[in-house]
């Protein structure tokens, strides 16, 4: 999926932050451990008798934010400190 920017010098960001190491600029989405985890959780309840209609809306509450430093290098970016400093993952 990130041949595609690479190639063509895009800027992109990406939800899931399997694309950054392998040359993804930067990512930024949920969890995706722990929306599996509510899933699995409100599966179980479903199977222990609950109605769906009980069921309560859960949304992650952690959205990770992963920059490759390398490939900002590579599409003549500078990725301001402050980011930077926020984020979960950096990549140089």
């Amino acid at each position: 999926m990130y041949e595609f920017a690479a190639t063509h010098r895009l800027p992109a960001i990406y939800e899931e932050d399997v694309y950054v190491p392998d040359g993804g600029l930067m990512s930024y989405g949920p969890d995706m451990e722990e929306v599996f985890d509510l899933a699995a959780g409100l599966v179980a309840r479903l199977l222990n008798g609950t109605q769906a209609a009980q069921l309560p809306l859960e949304l992650p509450t952690r959205c990770p934010l992963a920059i490759n430093l390398r490939t900002a290098a590579k599409l003549g970016l500078m990725i301001p400190p402050a980011l930077l400093a926020l984020a979960d993952e950096v990549i140089e």
